[in-house]
């Protein structure tokens, strides 16, 4: 019990540091998740944008303002599945966010930052309420010598901070932790959240590269008409009121730099821990849709920092 408790905390970390660790301006993206053993299936569509604005001439102090959409395609088709959602089958989510960053450099080498937004993360069967709002707030420290390395070192980067979150069942801060470090040339390897990657650059202009990974994603909605599922897993009576997926992955991608910061990259892998399920307004399990390993692909197009 105690490891089981140990590595779904270690899971939610992982997701909640995701929104403060991208670099990306802008990215596209498309994932295809088809369940083991099933006839069930997820596709996701996401885009993302963030735009800094320098508030002086020498980017010091920087304000960024950022918007993402994700569209999430739910195919339940296996019987007992269809059944247990007692004519509350749920179809699609989506995902809308929208938030306010400051960013400001302390030195040539340490910049700080927060960071505050809100998401409405719902199925959307009727207009939004209270409920579909999740409100978000962080900051963090990054030191940078990737560009000016420490004399006789590699060039690394290290950013740490701390992430709250009124996600239900998650009444509580979590640290933020990312190492990048340039260990051989056209290699190198990043050890955090959400990514722990070793990346080989297939070329000495770095137009294409190879990485082995382990990551994890996760999608989160709320269900605006909550209902008793007809399979009830948990206590008599526990109402379903969330759908949720938290897989962590492992497996080789590929990305292809058109210029230094446009690229385009594909991920293969299989996950090592997968919960489909349904919630209630308190984080517990209600119904487990789907918990076998899958394969899982991801692909997009991103401009970056």
């Amino acid at each position: 019990m105690k490891r089981k408790i140990f590595f779904t905390s270690f899971l939610v970390l992982l997701v909640f540091g995701m929104s403060a660790q991208t670099t990306d301006l802008a990215r596209v993206e498309y994932l295809n998740l088809q369940f083991a053993d099933s006839d069930n299936s997820i596709n996701r569509y996401r885009a993302l944008v963030q735009a800094p604005i320098p508030l002086d001439s020498d980017n010091k102090r920087i304000f960024v303002v950022g918007l993402e959409y994700r569209y999430v395609d739910i195919n339940i088709k296996d019987t007992q599945d269809v059944f247990a959602f007692n004519d509350h089958l749920i179809s699609s989510t989506q995902r809308m966010d929208a938030y306010l960053g400051y960013v400001w450099k302390h030195n040539d080498y340490w910049r700080f930052g927060f960071k505050g937004g809100v998401k409405l993360q719902s199925d959307f069967e009727g207009s939004p309420i209270s409920d579909d709002l999740i409100y978000e707030v962080g900051a963090y420290a990054v030191n940078d010598r990737t560009d000016d390395p420490v004399e006789g070192k590699k060039p690394y980067r290290f950013i740490a901070g701390l992430t709250y979150s009124t996600t239900p069942g998650r009444w509580y801060p979590l640290p933020i932790l990312n190492y990048y470090k340039e260990f051989h040339p056209n290699w190198t390897y990043t050890l955090g959240v959400p990514k722990t990657n070793v990346r080989h650059y297939l070329n000495n202009n770095h137009k294409d590269a190879l990485q082995a990974f382990v990551t994890i994603d996760n999608v989160f909605a709320n269900i605006q008409n909550n209902f008793i599922p007809a399979v009830d897993q948990g206590e008599d009576g526990t109402v379903a009121e969330s759908i949720q997926l938290t897989i962590g992955l492992a497996g080789l991608g590929y990305e292809h730099f058109f210029t230094e910061n446009l690229l385009f990259y594909g991920y293969a892998a299989h996950s090592i821990y997968n919960s489909f399920r349904l919630e209630d307004g308190d984080g517990k399990k209600v119904y487990k849709i789907n918990t076998k390993n899958s394969p899982y692909f991801r692909a997009g197009i991103k401009f970056k920092y």
